[in-house]
């Protein structure tokens, strides 16, 4: 993972901008456009909205992109009551919650209340999408086969959710967690999963193996 951070700093507040986690969800935009205009140069101005403001705008970034510090506040951001996976069609899955990142050996690589998983296999910036999905025409539904995330009260819902990185793999999920998309009503679980990142599984957002045969690579 890649990062190239941008500081913007205000009065009361500092704006952390990563650019190669930002595939344009555009919620900093219509939350705050005074703030976020991508058609002015610094297209980030801190100053125009109160720092408890622009952090509650910030927090609703779905990548993880932006991040803040509020000067003269002990005001930070922490992880929400309970870890979500929302399918995005045709493109990333977001995690909400305590979140860590880890390779196959078990060191972190991220932590994080909030980021977007490429599932189509073709970011350069793996396992973190930057709209490759968009530029190869990736095509995924946001179904996924609930048989295979037995539903059952979460004993911990606010546990730590641990994304495992398989070399040249999918991505184990352990931990307590709700999946949820446009077609799936919200949906429990704390069975581990494991997803797709190569893009070509027949079962998606699960693994089926495919990965094998297609000459995937990644971390």
């Amino acid at each position: 993972m890649q990062k190239r951070i941008i500081k913007y700093k205000g009065k009361e507040i500092t704006v952390q901008y990563d650019v190669n986690r930002c595939i344009h969800a555009r919620k900093c935009v219509e939350g705050l456009p005074d703030v976020f205009d991508p058609k002015k140069k610094p297209w980030i101005t801190p100053d125009e909205a109160s720092a408890e403001n622009l952090a509650d705008v910030i927090e609703s970034c779905p990548t993880g992109a932006l991040h803040y510090r509020i000067k003269s506040s002990s005001r930070v951001e922490t992880a929400p009551s309970g870890n979500r996976i929302s399918l995005q069609p045709n493109g990333p899955v977001y995690f909400y919650g305590d979140i860590e990142i880890q390779d196959a050996d078990g060191n972190i690589l991220l932590e994080d209340t909030r980021l977007a998983l490429c599932r189509c296999g073709g970011a350069e910036n793996k396992p973190l999408c930057d709209n490759s999905h968009k530029k190869i025409n990736f095509r995924a539904g946001t179904e996924a086969d609930l048989t295979k995330m037995p539903e059952e009260p979460a004993d911990n819902p606010q546990g730590r959710l641990v994304l495992k990185l398989m070399k040249n793999g999918p991505v184990l999920v352990e931990g307590n967690y709700t999946i949820e998309s446009e077609t799936i009503s919200p949906h429990t679980s704390s069975k581990s999963i494991a997803l797709c990142r190569c893009g070509e599984s027949s079962t998606k957002p699960f693994c089926d193996g495919t990965h094998r045969t297609n000459g995937f690579e990644a971390l």
